[in-house]
C-alpha cells in the first residue's frame, strides 16, 4: 500500500516575491497561520521551526530554498506524542508565475500508513493556505480558530 500524500494547489493574485515573503516572514505568517512564526535563515541545511504563541510546534531542516520559486523543508511535529513519534515528513512549496497570478503548489509527503499527522495537516493546510490567499489578495485576515478545525496539538 502506498503512503498518503497531501497536495494543495491554489492561484493567488500576487507576485512570486510577495508570496515568498508571506511564506518566510514571521510578521506575515502570524497574520494568517494561527499566530505562528516561521523561524529560519532559509539556507539549505539550516534549522526550521514553527512557533505558535511562544511554543515550538514543529521543527525541521531546510532542504531547498530557491527564492522565489521553491522552498522545501523537513517537518517533525513536537506537541502531540503520537505525531512526535512519527518520522519526519517533507513539505515543498512551488511558486509558478501565471500573468498576474502565482500558482502555489504545496506538497506534504512521507507519512506513515495510518498517520495521525496526515489527518491533522489535511485539516490545517487548507485553512492556512486559504488565509494566506485572502490576506495577499484583500489585505484582510480571517481567523479560523484551531478548535473549529479539531486539530490535535493546538490546544
Amino acid at each position: 500500500m502506498s503512503t498518503p500524500e497531501f497536495v494543495y494547489v491554489t492561484y493567488i493574485e500576487t507576485t512570486p516575491e510577495k508570496l515568498w515573503e508571506a511564506l518566510t516572514d514571521s510578521d506575515f505568517t502570524r497574520r494568517y497561520w494561527f499566530n505562528t512564526e516561521v523561524r529560519s535563515d532559509w539556507k539549505v541545511g539550516s534549522p526550521f521551526a514553527l512557533v505558535m504563541n511562544g511554543t515550538t510546534t514543529d521543527v525541521g531542516e531546510i532542504l531547498e530554498a530557491d527564492r522565489p520559486r521553491r522552498l522545501a523543508y523537513t517537518f517533525k511535529h513536537q506537541l502531540d506524542e503520537d505525531m512526535r513519534n512519527e518520522p519526519p515528513t517533507k513539505v515543498a512549496f512551488t511558486l509558478e508565475p501565471h500573468g498576474s497570478l502565482v500558482k502555489l503548489t504545496v506538497t506534504h509527503e512521507g507519512f506513515v500508513e495510518d498517520s495521525k499527522l496526515f489527518d491533522g495537516i489535511s485539516k490545517g493546510w487548507p485553512a492556512i493556505l486559504s488565509g494566506l490567499k485572502t490576506l495577499l489578495e484583500t489585505g484582510k485576515v480571517f481567523a479560523i480558530p484551531p478548535r473549529a478545525l479539531e486539530i490535535d496539538g493546538f490546544e
